[in-house]
């Protein structure tokens, strides 16, 4: 029986990888107390092939160790995974006071900054073991539901999802990638009057920078190093990868170089994933 325990701080979207989990055909559990995970794991592993049981710091022990031990020594028939999500503190912050839910560890006595640094404490136990580490920081409730979905599915088949993600630095760089290339030295359609308002995905876009033979040295050198290196990782069983592709306000350079490798890997075995982060219809 696989087992995987979505763990993470209050607000970081436990809920809604969990509901992910559960259309990828996994039982799910919500908010169990730790030291009931044995008793369900025996409960269940006759019954079902793959369950998800959500943990958070309303589920700990008196003593947060004692999760620790409960962790490590779960029947050794259970293939043991850890999911953990996480957001940085003002972003945690941001979410509670839009949304005006009460955090779980608030007290009259304490502010919710502090309640939040103390939650990250009190799950160390559980983020020690952690196998997939997803920063939703920077991420909406529909990506975050696709890199969940992504990286469960190519555990499943085995096969590496690999996901080219189109990006603006000005907007930061994606927390989740495993490489980034910059292409903000790159000719700019931007200064280009009737390409200004388009993006990476328009023809007339695609037309300007097939013209521009830097561009295409730039492709066919990301393509290089990713054909070079894949097989590798391939062998280490990683199942997989973002690809990151940065330039200033990720509307053209990215999109059009994330767009053409992604047609280029698509005709190889592996699953290709497309993701524009800064356009507005994403």
């Amino acid at each position: 029986m696989k087992l995987l325990i979505v763990s993470g701080r209050s607000g970081s979207g436990k809920s809604v990888a969990l509901r992910v989990l559960e259309d990828l055909g996994y039982y799910c559990v919500d908010n169990i107390p730790v030291n009931l995970l044995p008793a369900l794991t025996h409960t269940v592993i006759n019954d079902y092939d793959k369950v998800a049981v959500s943990l958070d710091v309303r589920n700990l022990p008196n003593n947060p160790d004692d999760a620790r031990e409960i962790i490590n020594y779960l029947p050794n028939s259970v293939e043991l995974n850890v999911m953990y999500l996480d957001a940085d503190d003002d972003e945690l912050i941001r979410r509670y006071s839009e949304t005006r839910r009460l955090h779980p560890l608030i007290r009259k006595d304490m502010a919710l900054d502090q309640a939040i640094e103390l939650e990250k404490t009190l799950l160390e136990p559980v983020a020690e073991r952690t196998d997939l580490y997803i920063d939703t920081s920077m991420l909406t409730p529909h990506q975050l539901a696709d890199i969940v979905r992504e990286r469960v599915l190519g555990s499943k088949t085995g096969n590496m999802v690999i996901v080219f993600e189109s990006f603006g630095f000005k907007h930061g760089v994606p927390s989740n990638a495993d490489f980034v290339f910059d292409a903000r030295f790159l000719p700019n359609p931007f200064w280009e009057q009737e390409l200004k308002n388009k993006n990476g995905t328009d023809q007339e876009v695609a037309d300007f920078f097939a013209s521009q033979p830097i561009v295409t040295k730039f492709i066919w050198q990301i393509n290089s190093f990713l054909m070079t290196w894949l097989p590798h990782l391939e062998r280490n069983n990683r199942t997989y990868l973002t690809i990151a592709i940065g330039c200033t306000g990720g509307q053209h350079r990215s999109v059009y170089i994330a767009e053409t490798l992604a047609r280029h890997f698509d005709k190889q075995e592996n699953e290709v994933k497309v993701r524009h982060r800064e356009l507005t219809d994403k």
